[in-house]
């Protein structure tokens, strides 16, 4: 009969390794090459605090943002039949502020099928 495994307890299981901790040693090493560049001369402390800099605005500059799918097209138009909600031009309500400040509240319609050919409801 095979022995059964005891559940691991709270003390038993490994830690993760912070990154944030990772981050402040890279950190502290950094500033001590930096102050080590800066007794040796000023000159290239400046330099070398500029370098750093056009390096990281270089980096996140290059680096790719959100999802790897394409750009929609430019000269594309899109479609337009999933509108849920149109501006009407008129006015549903007009609220006088303090300081002469006007808001005014658009009447809204709402489309309740886009293939209804011009059918909306009034909110």
């Amino acid at each position: 009969m095979a022995a059964r495994k005891k559940p691991r307890t709270d003390a038993e299981v490994p830690a993760e390794p912070s990154r944030t901790a990772g981050a402040c040693v890279l950190a502290v090493l950094g500033g001590g090459v930096l102050a080590v560049v800066f007794a040796v001369s000023t000159e290239a402390g400046v330099l070398a605090v500029w370098a750093v800099g056009v390096g990281a605005v270089w980096r996140s500059a290059r680096r790719r943002k959100g999802t790897d799918l394409p750009l929609p097209s430019p000269t594309v138009t899109p479609s337009r039949g999933n509108v849920l909600a149109v501006e009407t031009g008129k006015a549903a309500r007009v609220v006088k502020g303090p300081g002469g400040v006007t808001i005014i509240y658009p009447e809204i319609e709402y489309v309740t099928d886009p293939d209804a050919d011009g059918e909306v409801n009034q909110a």
